[in-house]
């Protein structure tokens, strides 16, 4: 199943880093997800675009995972000439990963 049939995601943006959390509907799927969607995953899932370290953070309360994900922006907002690499379609992005 992908992503975006059991979570939602939302994106921000910060110089060269993005950050992408990762919040499932049903509390009931977080465990799952928290197992299958590792930093190494994200980080492989990005490769073409994110040049950096990506670091999880986990926030089970809300049933959130929080991906800081650096050098992702072609040198941020202000430098690169990427249509829409500010990452607000990263959150998109994340979704399509297959679980």
């Amino acid at each position: 199943m992908k992503l975006w049939e059991i979570a939602h995601s939302r994106t921000g943006d910060k110089g060269n880093i993005s950050n992408v959390s990762l919040i499932v509907y049903n509390m009931e799927d977080y465990d799952m997800v928290k197992e299958k969607v590792t930093a190494e995953i994200v980080k492989e899932h990005f490769k073409d675009i994110v040049k950096g370290e990506v670091v999880r953070y986990e926030l089970p309360q809300l049933g959130a995972l929080n991906f800081v994900m650096y050098d992702a922006l072609g040198g941020g907002v202000t430098r690169s000439l990427s249509l829409d690499k500010h990452g607000k379609c990263l959150s998109s992005y994340l979704l399509d990963i297959e679980i």
